[in-house]
């Protein structure tokens, strides 16, 4: 098996955090440039423990990974996976659920605010919208041919992301996929959302509810790959503009901490043409 040039095998993760051996999680990293040893094989551990899918990434998925662009990578890691019927978990107004049905994936979408899930049936009233929980599904089993959590995991109540895991694998049949993107909590746009909202300790909980769910063996793990998103805004203004659609429930804190936001900017955002850019690192997992 040869490890595309795209996917840069950086490190297994420190046995002492989230994402420690035990729990048989390995990271890649993805990259727009290509680096390579040829000389230094990889780890045993890292042949040993990478999967069919991060060790013969297809172009168009390592084409993907260099974009930064979340939604591609979803949409190219249905189609390694064979997927049709989608659930799209913490769908939100219906971004991602708008970009998948563009690409022909039959998609239906959940989210618990009842806002998002009107707002996502109104733009896209040919998909299924549904108002409810991660940690509690309405579904049958084995509806899906996959799931997939955007940035939506870590937002589910600590004490119910494994049940959320649960479900997910409930309603995905046997032979299907869940994928999971989860932001870490590093990266420019990390540091400047974090006077309003320091999501570190939700980041962990959320890493760590994936490792004891594969460790528990309510999944196996297929491959996991780090890469990085660029995110423009045209000012300090927009960033906080941004959270507060996210979450509406930052809005006071936001507006009380905007100074800050404002200086954090200025000095982590690089100029990209006329808007700025900030960076946040994501890691997607493969689950079957």
């Amino acid at each position: 098996m040869v490890v595309p040039a795209e996917l840069v095998l950086a490190r297994v993760t420190n046995p002492s955090g989230s994402l420690g051996m035990s729990a048989g999680l390995v990271e890649v990293r993805a990259t727009c440039q290509v680096r390579s040893n040829n000389n230094a094989p990889p780890s045993r551990h890292l042949v040993h423990q990478l999967s069919d899918i991060a060790m013969q990434t297809p172009a168009a998925l390592n084409a993907a990974f260099a974009s930064g662009n979340a939604h591609a990578v979803l949409a190219e890691s249905l189609s390694v996976a064979g997927a049709k019927r989608v659930l799209d978990i913490g769908c939100g107004a219906g971004a991602l659920a708008g970009a998948l049905a563009a690409k022909g994936f039959s998609v239906t979408g959940i989210d618990p605010n009842e806002t998002a899930v009107a707002n996502a049936r109104k733009a896209l009233p040919e998909l299924s919208f549904e108002v409810s929980g991660a940690e509690s599904l309405p579904f049958e089993d084995d509806g899906f041919d996959a799931a997939v959590f955007l940035n939506s995991l870590h937002h589910v109540p600590m004490d119910a992301m494994a049940r959320a895991l649960r479900e997910a694998r409930r309603v995905v049949k046997p032979e299907g996929t869940v994928l999971i993107v989860e932001p870490l909590a590093e990266g420019s746009q990390f540091e400047v959302m974090r006077p309003v909202e320091d999501e570190t300790e939700v980041r962990e909980a959320a890493a760590r509810a994936i490792a004891d769910a594969v460790r528990e063996e309510t999944f196996r793990l297929r491959g996991n790959v780090v890469f990085e998103e660029k995110r423009e805004y045209p000012s300090a203004r927009s960033v906080i503009d941004h959270l507060i659609a996210v979450d509406p429930r930052r809005s006071e804190k936001a507006e009380r901490m905007a100074e800050e936001v404002e200086r954090l900017f200025a000095l982590h955002a690089e100029t990209h043409g006329e808007t700025r850019r900030l960076t946040q690192p994501l890691r997607i997992y493969w689950l079957g």
